[in-house]
């Protein structure tokens, strides 16, 4: 889960020379290069149409829009991009102010609000790093154990969650495909080519399915978040070089990052409906929905966005997919009474504005049915900047800290993830980003275990099979004597791993 500079979720408590290395990690929402080239339009965006929003219009699912709802549009100067009749969501732009205010006084029209405050396409910013890249004469050096993969002496989180013992019993199956609806997957990445579903693959950013062969591939001058993230789950046990948590489970690629980064709500909502029409498995969503960190719901065009990714994240468990998200970077406690988001919106200008969590959403984060999760370190506690929060974090996984914080045990030498990048490469990034892939990759190892279970079940699964894990009280993280989180709970639920690190020897042996 990310944020960009200067719209940047805060990163509390890392050392300043750890942020140049796991900038990315926080920041999907951002391009891979600061030297890149200009941002170029999108493929829905021409020359006359710079002052124009995205909005999504819902009604009534089922049934598509009605004469009255397109003559509406029509008239207010709109043009309907596409429309998700299963869910009752339709895409449409519009320069036209006041479209969304006229369209929510039509009979029929339940929500309506516009999906971002930058004109199309999005303005871009600068970067703020990228990952650790392993070098070829590192990855050459590499050295491992008969039976594991080359650089798997250098993933601590595979034992962490007692992976590296689940691979001896099952590697999970190829029947079961789990979706990272990202940035973009290289699929022509060794370690990710043996396993890649392309057929449940595609490019969403438009706000409508684009199947163009190769669509769902980042660009060279996009975020390697996406690629990263599906090398976590099912980079393949075949001799190259790193070994996912998953590695014989399917693993596609949903892109929803424009090319300036944004993950705007028409494109996430593309991405769960192709998901659900698409036999797959499990999401991972390791993101949250811009441009608005938390969207509340007595904002009309807030709530719109709400209601629109909570029909479509909802349309995917109904088709038997468990949706697994990210809880964000910032050490919040998404139970507090109040949060102060001073980043939203990120794509115009933000301002520290005060929020109520039981009514403002990160999204899919925090809706229905989405399993939320925290991150730990390589000691097993709490990631220095991940967000906690009883009742709101479901499960906790890998997902990094500074080395400083939680280091490693030898082999191991970082204390980050290491994951697959784009061109062939390895590189360590951290997270909840890094966090959640592991959870997608323990439910597709219950879903390749149970092949019948429903995604109710999967999840049921997923917490019952998870570690206990205890309250760290006083969470000092960074030993200078101040309490950095308060954890609230039990040890069999609380607000920093929920119901407790995942089990995934635990996913394939019950």
């Amino acid at each position: 889960m990310t944020a960009p500079h200067p719209r940047s979720r805060r990163v509390l408590a890392l050392p300043l020379g750890m942020a140049m290395a796991t900038a990315l990690a926080f920041l999907p929402n951002i391009t891979a290069s600061a030297a890149e080239a200009a941002p170029t339009a999108t493929a829905t965006t021409t020359a006359g149409d710079a002052t124009s929003l995205s909005y999504v219009v819902n009604v009534r699912p089922g049934h598509g829009p009605s004469a009255r709802v397109k003559k509406a549009i029509a008239e207010a100067d709109g043009t309907i991009v596409t429309s998700y009749d299963q869910i009752g969501v339709i895409v449409v732009h519009s320069s036209n102010a006041d479209f969304a205010k006229i369209l929510r006084a039509v009979p029929g029209v339940e929500s309506a609000g516009n999906t971002r405050n930058a004109p199309l396409p999005a303005q871009s910013t600068d970067d703020m790093g990228t990952p650790k890249v392993l070098s070829a004469r590192e990855v050459a050096a590499a050295r491992a154990a008969d039976g594991q993969d080359p650089l798997e002496p250098q993933q601590w989180d595979l034992a962490a969650i007692k992976a590296d013992k689940a691979h001896e019993v099952s590697l999970g199956s190829p029947k079961v495909t789990v979706a990272v609806i990202d940035t973009g997957v290289d699929d022509t990445h060794p370690d990710i080519a043996p396993n890649f579903d392309r057929a449940a693959s595609v490019n969403c950013v438009a706000g409508k399915p684009d199947t163009a062969d190769g669509a769902w591939r980042p660009s060279a001058s996009e975020s390697p978040h996406g690629t990263h993230v599906a090398g976590e789950i099912a980079a393949a046990k075949n001799g190259v070089g790193m070994t996912g948590v998953a590695p014989g489970v399917k693993v596609a690629g949903i892109k929803v990052a424009n090319p300036d980064g944004y993950f705007y709500t028409e494109a996430v909502v593309c991405g769960f409906v192709w998901a659900a029409e698409h036999g797959v498995d499990v999401t991972n969503n390791s993101y949250y929905t811009d441009p608005w960190y938390f969207n509340c719901t007595d904002d009309p065009d807030q709530k719109a966005l709400v209601d629109a990714v909570t029909r479509a994240s909802r349309y995917a468990e109904k088709r038997g997919a468990v949706n697994v998200a990210a809880a964000g970077n910032e050490n919040y406690d998404l139970a507090a009474d109040t949060i102060t988001d001073p980043v939203s919106p990120n794509d115009g200008t933000p301002s520290d504005r005060v929020i109520d969590p039981t009514k403002c959403f990160d999204i899919p984060t925090q809706l229905p049915g989405v399993v939320t999760v925290a991150a730990t370190g390589a000691k097993g506690l709490k990631s220095s900047f991940s967000n906690y929060g009883l009742g709101v974090i479901d499960v906790a996984a890998p997902g990094g800290d500074s080395t400083r914080y939680q280091t490693p045990a030898p082999p191991a030498t970082s204390g980050l993830i290491l994951g697959t990048l784009p061109g062939g490469k390895w590189g360590y990034m951290a997270g909840t980003s890094m966090a959640s892939p592991h959870v997608a990759a323990v439910a597709a190892l219950i879903k390749s275990t149970h092949p019948h279970a429903t995604p109710a079940l999967v999840k049921a699964l997923l917490y019952a099979e998870a570690d206990a894990t205890p309250c760290t009280d006083p969470y000092d993280i960074d030993g200078d004597g101040k309490v950095d989180a308060v954890c609230e709970g039990t040890k069999n639920r609380n607000g920093f791993y929920g119901w407790g690190t995942v089990d995934a020897l635990a996913a394939v042996t019950k």
